[in-house]
């Protein structure tokens, strides 16, 4: 566990530290090995005291005979679940007091070693506003019992209150409910992390140990192809984190977007470059080269990006030997973007599902993927005025229509 978090210290710093809840990984024998800032905040402990101390630090001693037994139990079935069903817990504050948590549990397994990773919301609030809840229900209650002889003026008051009990209880159940669908999706969101990183950076090890094999001057060919393997793993890395980034952007509503007059060629010489590194054998891109005339005023960047996730798709899932078309057409004040495959497709009964987040289509789960990058797309063209669409069917290709605005005037 050392060397995951040591050799790639700055993409798990990055993934914990994006984690606004706390995060804390814990071996076999429940010491902990990791943990974001966030859970040091919680817990009231400076930079760097929780590492290596046992769990129990964080768990009120009144706690600590049941514990071990029901860490064991969880460890040795090994199974994403929230923790504390039917039953309270708490947490243990360095100042000693305590206060209410929910925990979500997710085990994972790194060099043959099984860990367990905890996702700890502080739920303080919410059952302060559940003991509100249950004071107005004891108030209403009381208020009906003295006014029932009082009959005229009893009829007004008490549909009053009732209207009252009902909102009120109707935005804790909202609240509730969002608050477990979060702690559920960041649960799915770390577990996403931890198998899409542990692939690529396998390979890139091994690609890098066989580098140092091939010494001699007559091996540069060999050399080359494993280096190839490195950089585009790096590459696919680079594109994950940037979408988790610009997730975690878009919903704190911090993206702010730079407008700038660019050649459109320039970008897509970009994007084209970029998508040769992750061409399968015999596959290659057509598009439209005599584009040096079209100028647009958007944002560059977030342009390349849109291109780049679409195509990037398209590649992935076509088989070797295949053709990819990008067309582009101008249509009045809108530019029309087409990336036409020949891949897999998308089984209809998925389709409606495509543009949510972490969500992959059928057919799709055993290629590499987040299942972000087409929600980001579309939140960045809603952004920008655009759209986009698709036409699929399975087994036969995919095409994607991406139209923006030439000139954006927001």
């Amino acid at each position: 566990m050392p060397n995951l978090f040591h050799e790639n210290e700055f993409v798990f710093n990055v993934l914990f530290e994006a984690v606004s809840e706390c995060v804390i990984v814990v071996d076999q024998s429940q010491t902990i090995v990791a943990n974001n800032t966030a859970a040091e905040k919680m817990f009231g402990y400076e930079k760097g005291e929780l590492q290596n101390q046992h769990l129990n630090i964080l768990i009120p001693k009144n706690y600590h005979p049941g514990h071990g037994s029901h860490f064991n139990s969880f460890y040795k079935k090994s199974s994403a679940r929230q923790m504390g069903n039917n039953r309270d817990l708490n947490g243990a504050h360095k100042n000693g007091h305590q206060f209410p948590v929910e925990v979500g549990l997710n085990p994972f397994e790194f060099d043959g070693e099984k860990y367990v990773m905890a996702i700890v919301i502080d739920i303080t609030y919410r059952k302060n506003s559940e003991n509100k809840i249950r004071e107005l229900n004891t108030l209403l209650e009381g208020k009906i019992s003295e006014r029932t002889s009082e009959l005229n003026n009893t009829v007004a008051n008490l549909k009053n209150e009732i209207e009252k009990r009902v909102k009120a209880e109707s935005k804790l159940r909202k609240a509730l409910k969002k608050e477990k669908e979060l702690n559920e999706l960041k649960t799915k969101f770390l577990s996403l992390v931890s198998h899409e990183f542990k692939t690529p950076l396998s390979g890139m090890l091994n690609a890098a140990v066989l580098v140092g094999k091939y010494k001699k001057t007559e091996m540069q060919d060999k050399r080359e192809k494993h280096l190839l393997t490195i950089k585009n793993k790096v590459h696919y890395l680079d594109g994950i984190l940037n979408d988790f980034l610009s997730v975690e952007r878009l919903e704190s509503g911090r993206v702010s977007y730079k407008f700038s007059n660019f050649k459109l060629s320039k970008v897509v010489n970009e994007v084209i470059y970029n998508a040769n590194l992750m061409l399968k054998s015999g596959q290659h891109i057509i598009y439209p080269k005599d584009i040096d005339n079209i100028d647009l005023y958007q944002d560059e960047k977030i342009l390349e990006l849109m291109l780049s996730n679409v195509l990037s798709n398209a590649i992935k899932y076509s088989p070797e030997n295949t053709k990819i078309d990008f067309k582009i057409n101008i249509k009045g004040a809108i530019i029309i973007f087409k990336i036409k495959d020949q891949g897999i497709g998308i089984p209809l009964k998925d389709q409606k599902h495509i543009f949510n987040r972490y969500f992959r289509a059928e057919n799709a789960l055993t290629n590499q993927g987040t299942g972000i990058g087409l929600n980001i797309v579309k939140s960045h063209l809603e952004s920008l005025g655009g759209t986009i669409k698709f036409e699929s069917i399975e087994n036969e290709g995919t095409t994607f229509i991406v139209e923006l605005p030439i000139i954006n005037k927001k």
